[in-house]
């Protein structure tokens, strides 16, 4: 079992790394903008739940798939990219505020959000890492202790981001605001590949 300080510094790398901008969080602030707290709850315990269990299937056992074929890597990291400027451009072009949604502009499912994580350059970077670090022995134990608190802090950290995409939704009531904004935003989702090249 872990000790205090490991823990410890478990949590901080799992508040730290929820918190701070990545593709998740920058799609959950812009579903918060559009569609509101309510409507973005599938996406949200989608991202919270889909990522809790990657981890733990990381740690079980899909970090090996990698040592021993490293091509898969690789193309896992092209597939990724590709389909974040995929959503990057539908965030761009999305026509939607909050009291008329055009039809083909929907907010992120609970399954989409949690399939998602599965080529979201961050989440990978996350979940290796803590498995590495935190559970190197890949116990059972291990694995499910750095799951649970991960899953613990990552949704209330990744909650805030839609709480502060609510908050702006009065400063974009304007639909030229608005197209400003979701860019804005295609461009941070853009940007945000980068550690992953």
């Amino acid at each position: 079992m872990m000790n205090y300080e490991i823990l410890s510094a478990l949590t901080v790398f799992a508040f730290v790394s929820s918190i701070t901008p990545g593709p998740n969080n920058i799609m959950l602030m812009n579903s918060g903008v559009n569609f509101g707290f309510k409507q973005t709850i599938p996406h949200l315990l989608g991202v919270g739940i889909g990522f809790t269990l990657m981890i733990f299937l990381v740690g079980l056992g899909v970090m090996q798939v990698f040592d021993r074929f490293p091509v898969t890597y690789d193309i896992l990291k092209v597939l990724s990219i590709v389909y974040l400027i995929y959503l990057a451009i539908k965030i761009a072009f999305s026509n939607s505020d909050g009291e008329q949604k055009s039809s083909n502009t929907k907010p992120f499912t609970f399954m989409q959000a949690a399939l998602f994580q599965w080529v979201n350059p961050k989440a990978w970077t996350m979940a290796l890492t803590a498995i590495s670090i935190y559970a190197p022995s890949k116990s059972l134990a291990a694995v499910l202790l750095v799951s649970l608190t991960f899953g613990l802090i990552n949704l209330p950290c990744i909650s805030s981001w839609i709480v502060l995409g609510q908050r702006m939704q009065v400063f974009l009531t304007n639909q030229k605001y608005l197209r400003y904004f979701n860019f804005t935003m295609a461009a941070l989702l853009i940007i945000s590949i980068y550690p992953a090249l």
